[in-house]
């Protein structure tokens, strides 16, 4: 349900619904971390209490120290080095009585870092003024311990140090409770308290900072969001505008000049996308004259197909008949050759769109072509294809894709050899001019061409040697003009003056 809910959003939508989750864990996480933190914290604490506690009830025993009044308040005065860094320190007896509270006592802090001997106690007892107890400030904390200490009492932990918490306004204390136990029995409790704000203050220290980073991060993301949709997101939309206008042939169409004008992939992606529109607009353009043309150029032999059959059946002569039968032969094979030319080309311009051209020597293939040529024609009609070679020591380099060149050699020898007598010569020249260029000629001793304009030779389904053209489609020059323009060179043609003949001259880029 989500995967498929997820790929039906827009791609802003899906950043922010991944920042989102990714906030809500790192979020749960925070949370769990600073839930540990702060037991973590208390139980270092109390594990200093822990000891505390464990040290002043050695003493307690090493001085057989009385749970009373007067012996617990000379107790307490005397290692008050021992509570220096705590807050408040509390005995009670067995009963819960308060026995003994720093809190009672006058301790200048000053004095905490200096240890008194147990023989003191004689002499102190009438220089410290007892500190009367303040009840009402110290309410709340008694209550607070006693009630606590009255459930240590009775829980399954007895025995062991019991820590918990108390917070106010202003203070958050840690109070960690033990019983004394002298000789085997419970003689009183002892109870220390720690102010532990610095706790707190570690942990909204901590929440702060988690807080701010949050805030940042997620005014950074919405920087980023922004960004992402106003130079990426919203190009890419218009990019799909205009492909659906294309597709949907609107007059409408999408402005996506100053995509092209940009100088980063979405710029480079833009130009693609129109130069490929472009193309395709193209060969769909030419598809459709394609068609009609072709629907022209059928329509000929299949009205002498139709004409020819209906006056078969009527011809009284065996003579007469032979005639039919060859015009509707002649028809069929002409139609045949359209159809065929018209597939091939097609082809072609799917296949070229896929090949990659290469540094090529035109040299080897023009050979390999003519010696295929002689090998066919020259023992079948006579007809000798010469190769003159400029220089037969050069290379005659260019960038093309090699199988192409070869079919453009091929169509033009095909064209020449279809339009000279039996035992004439045909000659195939390469040579480079001046400016670097490459000239392939194809000289043969035909008819010629008939029209002084032979640039329309060229174009589709035309042909100046009308003497035999059913024995062409009239696309094989159109097919050669479109593989040298592809390569990026120049086609022409003319009659071979003074000689009887024509001439085809192509010219193509040297590299150099």
């Amino acid at each position: 349900m989500f995967s498929y809910l997820f790929k039906n959003l827009s791609i802003l939508k899906k950043f922010l619904l991944i920042n989102l989750i990714i906030f809500i864990i790192i979020g749960s996480f925070t949370l769990v971390y600073l839930s540990k933190v702060q037991p973590n914290l208390i139980k270092k604490k109390a594990s200093n209490h822990i000891q505390i506690i464990d040290n002043t009830v050695d003493h307690i025993k090493r001085l057989e120290i009385k749970f009373n009044n007067e012996d617990v308040r000379k107790f307490l005065f005397s290692t008050r080095f021992l509570f220096q860094n705590l807050e408040r320190v509390v005995l009670y007896d067995e009963n819960f009585e308060l026995v003994g509270d720093t809190d009672t006592l006058d301790l200048d802090p000053r004095s905490f870092s200096q240890r008194l001997d147990p023989i003191e106690f004689e002499s102190i007892e009438n220089k410290i003024p007892e500190k009367k107890i303040k009840e009402n400030s110290n309410e709340n904390k008694d209550n607070f311990i006693s009630d606590n200490l009255i459930e240590y009492s009775n829980s399954k932990d007895f025995g062991k140090p019991f820590t918990f918490t108390q917070e106010n306004y202003r203070q958050f204390l840690l109070i960690t409770i033990k019983n004394v136990n002298i000789s085997g029995e419970n003689v009183g409790y002892l109870a220390i308290s720690e102010n532990a704000n610095d706790i707190k203050a570690v942990i909204n220290e901590r929440k702060s900072l988690i807080i701010r980073s949050a805030f940042f991060v997620a005014v950074v993301i919405l920087i980023f969001s922004f960004v992402l949709n106003r130079y990426f997101l919203k190009p890419i939309r218009n990019l799909v505008d205009y492909t659906k206008k294309i597709k949907e042939k609107s007059k409408k169409q999408t402005n996506i000049k100053s995509l092209k004008q940009r100088k980063d992939e979405l710029g480079t992606l833009s130009q693609s996308l129109d130069e490929m529109t472009s193309e395709l607009q193209r060969r769909i353009n030419n598809a459709e004259n394609f068609s009609t043309d072709l629907v022209h150029e059928i329509r000929n032999p299949l009205a002498s197909l139709k004409s020819a059959s209906e006056i078969l059946g009527e011809a009284n002569s065996e003579n007469e008949r032979e005639k039919l039968l060859k015009i509707l032969s002649h028809d069929v094979e002409r139609i045949e050759r359209l159809i065929t030319d018209y597939s091939q080309m097609h082809k072609d311009e799917a296949a070229i769109t896929k090949e990659q051209m290469k540094k090529i020597d035109l040299k080897e293939i023009v050979q390999s072509v003519v010696d295929d040529f002689n090998a066919i024609f020259y023992p079948k009609r006579g007809i000798k294809i010469d190769l003159y070679l400029e220089n037969q020591g050069s290379r005659y380099e260019i960038f093309g894709i090699e199988n192409r060149i070869e079919q453009v050699l091929a169509n033009l020898l095909e064209n020449s050899i279809s339009f000279s007598e039996d035992n004439k010569k045909i000659l195939v020249k390469i040579i480079k001019d001046n400016d670097k260029k490459i000239i392939l000629s194809v000289i043969d001793q035909g008819i010629g061409f008939k029209e002084s304009d032979t640039s329309k030779i060229f174009n589709r389904f035309y042909s100046n040697r009308p003497d035999k053209f059913g024995e062409h489609s009239g696309l094989g020059l159109n097919i050669v003009k479109n593989l040298v323009d592809l390569h990026g060179g120049i086609i022409s043609a003319s009659n071979n003056h003074p000689e009887k003949g024509a001439k085809v001259e192509v010219i193509f880029p040297s590299i150099n």
